[in-house]
């Protein structure tokens, strides 16, 4: 068996084969520029880019002239919240949001208010959930946007999101979701969930690097964004630029094998993270972090009382790759927001771990990985009381 194991898969996943093989030759001789419709390599290009658009599309049960390409869930982020608060300006100037969102949100958050328009940050429960109650007291006449992410990054909580969007239709308020990490994992429907705009990434979904997408609504009712990059009017004036097409290619792909795959690669992980949780619990006293049942499958984070989680990481490096949390802040000593905000101490933070299996992950792996764990956090504790 090959080491390290991969297991920080909410960080990014290995791009699937299938995926490559239905780039390759949008780098090669289909390389024309989809806008250029003069002849067939750009017409080509073009067809590519649709037919991928419709395959994103029907992943979330949208239309395909719903979503918009972009560079990855960060732009989409930026782009939904700029875009709406700066379109809706006149209907009011109040954005609420959720204390557990991804950096991505949290900081675009920040600048709005600090451009003069109001954010609340909504507080989570112990297990990472927003109460509705909490989030109709929170909404204003003011209010123009819902910002509250699909699923959690860190703790891998799924929010009810049903409820979240059925409360911003009866307000009448744009619902924005960050998908990065719930796109191709879990069940999305826009319509049936009431989402107005959706940020989602390919390289969650054994895409490639550098592609993403945002979904906004066209009707019942049309949502409109300020776009945030102009120049030459691609994707609907929305964000202009040349397309990455082997990049969107790619996620066209990806979007469709993950819509295929992902009933039972959930009920595969289901297994091997409750199995890793009873071992580590078992065997070592760990505390899982975050919803019992409501969460993305193949996440589990776990604490060791008593040991730093980033001594554990270290101890395993060359068996188990591994990410006590977000990967956009795996170089800051601050502990996660994510974790202070269901309620743990500073100490408690630190000694979390963060893992992410995947389509790729084998029983074999699991199992070595686990008994490797328990190895370190054993050996530490024994260096500990010498």
């Amino acid at each position: 068996m090959k080491t390290p194991i991969y297991m920080d898969n909410h960080a990014t996943t290995p791009l699937d084969s299938r995926v490559l093989d239905e780039m390759i030759p949008y780098m090669t001789e289909k390389f024309g520029n989809p806008s250029s419709m003069d002849h067939s390599f750009g017409y080509d290009a073009s067809i590519a880019v649709e037919n991928a658009r419709e395959k994103v599309a029907h992943l979330v049960g949208a239309k395909a002239d719903e979503i918009i390409f972009t560079s990855g869930a960060t732009e989409s982020n930026n782009m939904a919240l700029y875009g709406i608060m700066e379109r809706y300006a006149d209907k009011g100037d109040h954005l609420i949001t959720c204390v557990t969102e991804h950096k991505a949100i949290l900081d675009v958050a920040i600048h709005i208010e600090r451009s003069g328009k109001k954010v609340t940050f909504l507080p989570v429960d112990e297990y990472g959930m927003i109460d509705p109650e909490i989030l109709n007291n929170a909404i204003t006449p003011s209010t123009v946007a819902i910002s509250i992410m699909a699923a959690n990054n860190e703790i891998g909580t799924i929010p009810d999101i049903y409820e979240i969007g059925r409360i911003a239709k009866d307000s009448d308020i744009i619902f924005h979701t960050d998908a990065a990490q719930a796109a191709g994992h879990i069940k999305i429907n826009v319509n049936e969930m009431n989402i107005d705009v959706m940020s989602m990434s390919a390289h969650k979904m054994y895409g490639p690097n550098g592609i993403g997408a945002v979904y906004i609504r066209r009707m019942k009712p049309a949502v409109r964004l300020e776009p945030m990059i102009k120049g030459g009017g691609q994707e609907r004036n929305l964000r202009s630029g040349t397309h990455n097409v082997p990049g969107i290619v790619g996620f066209g792909k990806a979007a469709e094998i993950a819509q295929k795959h992902m009933q039972q690669e959930n009920q595969q992980q289901h297994v091997w993270t409750k199995y890793m949780y009873e071992q580590f619990a078992s065997s070592a006293g760990a505390v899982r972090n975050g919803h019992q049942t409501s969460k993305l499958s193949h996440n589990l984070n776990v604490r060791f009382s008593g040991i730093e989680g980033k001594a554990i990481i270290n101890s395993v490096s060359d068996k188990v790759a591994l990410s006590a949390g977000s990967a956009c802040t795996t170089q800051n000593v601050e502990p996660s927001h994510v974790l202070l905000s269901i309620g743990l101490s500073e100490d408690q933070a630190h000694q979390s771990i963060r893992f992410g299996l995947g389509r790729f992950t084998t029983t074999e792996q699991v199992e070595f990985a686990t008994d490797a764990i328990l190895d370190a956090v054993s050996e530490i504790s024994r260096s500990m009381q010498i």
